[in-house]
């Protein structure tokens, strides 16, 4: 199978981070540079129609795009750890928190970073009032996370899961805004930042 992938982009970040957490390392990774636009090439299109990253090409040369979608097959793989959920009610939970940092804080934060920063230029037309509403959602959120995290450890429950891992890809890209979670302000979010990042999906290659 191949992975074709983007340096610190969210949605390929989840899947990197999701591979190491599985230790699946026969994977060829196949970089594509967003900034230079090859994500738009007629070659990429013919692998990723809309241009989306990342894409799975499996070896019966059918590809998957959509990272959720990527990470539930390989899961399927590679069952332990488990990621997803091992009962009904446990993946209906994870499935709930994982869509919740994707819709909630990395959509919100993508439109900050997308529309707000100049070199995003290159491959967004940037709609003006869609920065400064990314950022206040993002941030609101962020407050929220934080709270919820004094009932538990983890994103979605006792244990590491999917859900971890989005909420890590958004914090990670928020670097590009320069925003990290501040230990004072958000004290449990910066302690559970700093857990995850000595995490095999921490861990940057």
């Amino acid at each position: 199978m191949k992975l074709y992938t983007a340096a610190y982009a969210p949605n390929p970040e989840r899947v990197r981070m999701f591979l190491c957490e599985k230790g699946i390392d026969d994977i060829d990774m196949v970089p594509v540079n967003i900034m230079e636009r090859e994500h738009k090439s007629a070659a990429f299109r013919a692998i990723s129609p809309f241009s989306q990253l990342p894409a799975l090409e499996l070896d019966d040369g059918r590809v998957l795009t959509e990272s959720r979608a990527i990470c539930r097959y390989l899961e399927s793989l590679h069952p332990e750890p488990n990621l997803f959920g091992e009962t009904g009610e446990e993946a209906a939970f994870i499935e709930m928190w994982d869509r919740r940092m994707e819709f909630m804080l990395l959509l919100p934060l993508a439109w900050w970073i997308r529309h707000g920063h100049p070199a995003f230029t290159v491959i967004e037309q940037q709609i003006a009032d869609l920065a400064p509403r990314g950022e206040k959602t993002f941030l609101r959120v962020a407050k929220w996370l934080d709270g919820e995290l004094a009932e538990r450890d983890y994103v979605a429950g006792d244990r590491f899961t999917i859900a971890d891992i989005t909420a890590l890809a958004a914090i990670g890209f928020a670097r590009v805004a320069k925003w990290q979670p501040d230990a004072e302000k958000l004290p449990l979010l910066s302690a559970w930042h700093a857990r995850m990042k000595e995490r095999p999906c921490g861990q940057k290659p």
